[in-house]
C-alpha cells in the first residue's frame, strides 16, 4: 500500500512552491522560444526529450518500468489527456500572453476537487473549501470575460484564453486518471513515462497534420528555453509532482498549485513585458484567497483518515 498522508507537510509545501515557480516560468520560456520554434514542435520535443531522460534515470536507479501491473489502461488514458493539454497550451500561446495562459490553465484544481470525492471519499471537501474553490473560479471567469470586452493582446485573445481553460480541464482530468487507476500505486517515473511516451507520437502527428515547418534558425536563447522545458520542467518537476500525488491528498495539492499564476504573471511582466490589467490582478487575489480557504485546517471526520 502507498504511504499516503492526509495533510501537506513542510516537504510537500516546499516542493510545491518550487514546482509552481518552475511552471510559471515554463509558460514564459515557451512564449519566448515561439518566434523561432513553433509551439507544436516545442510540445513534441518536450515529450520526446523528457521520455528519454525518464528512461535513462529509471535505468540508472534500477526502477522497473515494464512489468505487468494493470497500469496500461490508466497510462494510455493519462497519456492522451497529457497530449491534449499541451496541444491546447502551445496553440493557445499563439493568441494570448504567457501571463494569461498560466492563469487559465489553473482551472485544473476545480476539476480535481469535483472529481476526487468520486474516487476517494477521504478527499471530499468541506463547505469552506467549496467556498474557496468557487471564489477562485469566479476570479478566473471574470478575467476570462476581459478577452471579449477589452482584449489586451488582440481580437483573438479569447481563443488563447479558451484553449488555456481547456488545457486546465485536461490537466485536472489527468490527475484524476492517475489517482483513479492502478497508476496511483505505480512509481512516479512510470506514471510520467506513460504520459510522455503516449503524448510524443500524438504531438508529432499533430505537427505533421498541421504541416508545421521545421525552424530554419534557432538562437542560443531559444535552445536554452527548450532545454529548460525538457530537463527542468518535464523531467524534474513532473517527477516531483507525480511523487506528491502518490503520497499526499490530490485535492489539496491541486488547489495549492494556484500559486503558479502569481509566478507566471510576475515573470511574464518582468521578462516579456506583457501587459498586466487590473482585472487580472484582482483575479489573482481571488485565486490566492481560494488557496487559503481550501487548505485551511479544520476538524476532520473519522472517514478522513487513511
Amino acid at each position: 500500500m502507498t504511504d499516503r498522508k492526509n495533510q501537506l507537510d513542510a516537504i510537500a509545501v516546499g516542493s510545491l512552491v518550487s514546482c509552481c515557480f518552475l511552471w510559471g516560468l515554463n509558460q514564459v520560456a515557451a512564449k519566448a522560444a515561439m518566434p523561432e520554434i513553433p509551439g507544436l514542435w516545442q510540445a513534441a520535443g518536450r515529450s520526446t526529450g523528457g521520455a528519454v531522460l525518464v528512461w535513462l534515470w529509471s535505468r540508472h536507479r534500477g526502477i522497473a518500468l515494464f512489468e505487468r501491473d494493470a497500469t496500461l489502461s490508466g497510462g494510455l488514458l493519462a497519456g492522451v489527456l497529457f497530449a491534449g493539454e499541451f496541444f491546447c497550451i502551445f496553440i493557445g500561446l499563439q493568441f494570448t500572453s504567457a501571463s494569461r495562459m498560466v492563469v487559465f490553465i489553473y482551472i485544473a484544481p476545480f476539476v480535481v476537487a469535483l472529481g476526487m470525492p468520486l474516487i476517494a471519499r477521504s478527499e471530499r471537501l468541506r463547505s469552506v473549501q467549496v467556498a474557496g474553490l468557487l471564489l477562485a473560479f469566479a476570479g478566473v471567469a471574470w478575467a476570462f470575460s476581459e478577452g471579449f470586452s477589452r482584449p489586451a493582446i488582440g481580437p483573438k485573445q479569447w481563443i488563447g484564453d479558451a484553449l488555456g481553460v481547456l488545457g486546465g480541464v485536461l490537466w485536472g482530468a489527468t490527475t484524476l486518471a492517475v489517482r483513479g487507476s492502478e497508476l496511483s500505486r505505480a512509481s512516479a517515473e512510470k506514471t510520467l513515462l506513460y504520459q510522455l511516451v503516449v503524448s510524443a507520437p500524438l504531438l508529432l502527428g499533430a505537427v505533421l497534420v498541421a504541416r508545421v515547418p521545421l525552424p530554419s534558425h534557432v538562437s542560443a536563447l531559444a535552445w536554452a528555453a527548450l532545454a529548460f522545458q525538457i530537463v527542468i520542467v518535464t523531467f524534474v518537476s513532473y517527477l516531483v509532482w507525480f511523487w506528491l500525488i502518490r503520497h499526499y491528498p490530490a485535492t489539496r495539492l491541486s488547489s495549492f498549485t494556484m500559486l503558479t499564476p502569481v509566478f507566471g504573471l510576475l515573470l511574464g511582466a518582468g521578462l516579456l513585458a506583457e501587459p498586466i490589467t487590473l482585472r487580472l490582478l484582482l483575479a489573482l487575489a481571488t485565486v490566492a484567497s481560494g488557496i487559503f480557504l481550501v487548505n485551511r485546517k479544520g476538524r476532520e471526520s473519522s472517514q478522513d483518515r487513511g
